[in-house]
């Protein structure tokens, strides 16, 4: 799984969670994710995408969650 830092409209960043293996239920690590980092975010196309800088975070996360990232 990747996970990266891309900037959006206005300079907004946006933390995009990708490549995971089939049967992870992403609605639910996104909810885990936007409830502990206290942001906003969204499931599109097999991807989270989570609102605000957090890509250091989110490894730190996903790694104590078990899953392994690039």
């Amino acid at each position: 799984m990747t996970v990266r830092t891309e900037e959006r409209r206005y300079g907004k960043k946006m933390v995009v969670v990708e490549g995971f293996e089939g049967g992870t239920d992403l609605d639910s690590l996104a909810s885990e994710l936007k409830s502990t980092l206290g942001t906003g975010g969204t499931v599109k196309e097999g991807h989270i995408e989570l609102q605000g800088d957090h890509e250091e975070r989110v490894r730190e996360l996903l790694k104590a969650n078990g899953y392994s990232v690039r």
